[in-house]
């Protein structure tokens, strides 16, 4: 795994330190720099700058607002806004050059539903639906004049996402908030976080791999898989872990008529469209936790257990062919899926951002948001992020969410 040449910094003490500088960590600095302006001094270390291996880069990039939960819900809704106007926001950032446009294909979710799960998808789509999303249930025989390739005959129906849900430019929305964050005085270094020193129930410091010491106000914990690394520096611990997940871009010797959504299947596994091609994962059966640098495709997932699915489920899928592969890593958070957003209670400077589970690109916005609200007023100021807070962890008090990928 190569990683871009070092660099130390400029200062040797930042009001606020930021670690990791993906999709929650720019979030983060972007927010914070909008709130603050230069009257707070920002430093964001990211230890591979080419996003090569991060989660963001490596996500499927979509976004749904099908959650059972409202919080998450209303989280996702902000996203969407966020990606609507991504253009028109970063415009200021950009002068001469186009700011950009995160080419949103608002092509929806579909989530298949067994027959004995069908009272929890109406309640589901009820609870969405109270909160002003467009889903809406669907019974066999309305989903199979919807969609006439899905196979529907062991479905008690589906919840449809048809507006305000799909897929979108990840690395255009980490560059956008990267770019607008660095414009307005938040300095980016190539460099790790090796060490923490702490006194009085405080961070005081951040060691880097260059050898510097840099003193911090704040320390922000925006590492994604590499989060619990980060936690136990400060002798802390969070159930978060790395979690392979393997994406397959295929084509299809039958092409699939009209407007295709993101089809979660019974299964888990889930296909959507990618112009004439087709991609698709699933959660890997041997699903325990990886090391931080091990990126290997199992391709034994998609022919033991992706294809038969996609099979099934949609019969015209029974010629395809692999194109392209990646794996990437969920920060996955083995207590309940959901992220942890908050400082910790005894050191009293240590800022969670972690633990999204797969869902950290489409949260990043409103995460980014809650997180500067905090360090900036103390408090949230828009969307109440509470139930996310460390202190669930050692209570063992899961924040439940059913619709999981």
């Amino acid at each position: 795994m190569a990683i871009p040449p070092y660099k130390a910094p400029s200062r040797t003490s930042y009001d606020i330190v930021i670690v990791g500088g993906a999709a929650v960590g720019s979030s983060t600095a972007y927010w914070l720099s909008q709130a603050v302006g230069t009257s707070a001094s920002i430093l964001v270390v990211e230890r591979d700058s080419s996003y090569e291996f991060s989660s963001t880069a490596l996500s499927t990039s979509a976004i749904r607002q099908q959650y059972s939960n409202p919080i998450n819900v209303k989280i996702s809704q902000f996203g969407i806004r966020i990606i609507q106007s991504f253009q028109e926001r970063m415009a200021p950032f950009y002068k001469d050059e186009l700011a950009p446009d995160l080419g949103f294909r608002e092509h929806g979710y579909l989530y298949c539903c067994s027959v004995d799960g069908v009272e929890a998808a109406r309640a589901r789509v009820d609870l969405q639906r109270s909160l002003g999303a467009h889903t809406v249930f669907l019974e066999p025989g309305p989903l199979k004049d919807r969609f006439p390739w899905l196979n529907v005959e062991d479905l008690g129906g589906g919840a449809w996402g048809a507006r305000e849900e799909g897929w979108f430019d990840s690395m255009g929305l980490l560059n956008g908030f990267r770019r607008g964050a660095r414009a307005s005085g938040v300095e980016y270094i190539d460099n790790a976080v090796t060490g923490l020193e702490l006194s009085g129930g405080r961070v005081i410091s951040a060691k880097l791999s260059t050898g510097q010491s840099v003193s911090c106000g704040t320390l922000v914990n925006a590492a994604g898989p590499r989060a619990q690394q980060v936690a136990a520096m400060a002798g802390l611990s969070i159930p978060v872990e790395p979690r392979k997940r393997h994406s397959f871009v295929f084509s299809s010797a039958n092409p699939i008529p009209g407007r295709m959504p993101n089809v979660i299947d019974l299964s888990g596994t889930f296909v959507r469209p990618e112009g004439e091609l087709f991609l698709t994962g699933n959660t890997p059966l041997n699903d325990g936790p990886a090391d931080y640098d091990d990126f290997e495709t199992d391709y034994l997932e998609f022919d033991d257990r992706i294809w038969p699915a996609l099979w099934h489920r949609i019969p015209c899928f029974d010629a395809l062919k692999v194109q392209q592969s990646w794996t990437g890593h969920y920060e996955y958070n083995t207590l309940d899926h959901n992220g942890i957003v908050g400082f910790h209670p005894e050191v009293t400077n240590f800022m969670f951002a972690n633990g999204f589970s797969g869902h950290g690109l489409q949260q990043s916005p409103a995460v980014g948001r809650a997180v500067s609200e905090l360090i900036v007023h103390g408090a949230f100021q828009t969307l109440d992020l509470s139930p996310f807070c460390y202190e669930r962890i050692p209570r063992n008090e899961p924040f439940l969410e059913e619709a999981v990928i």
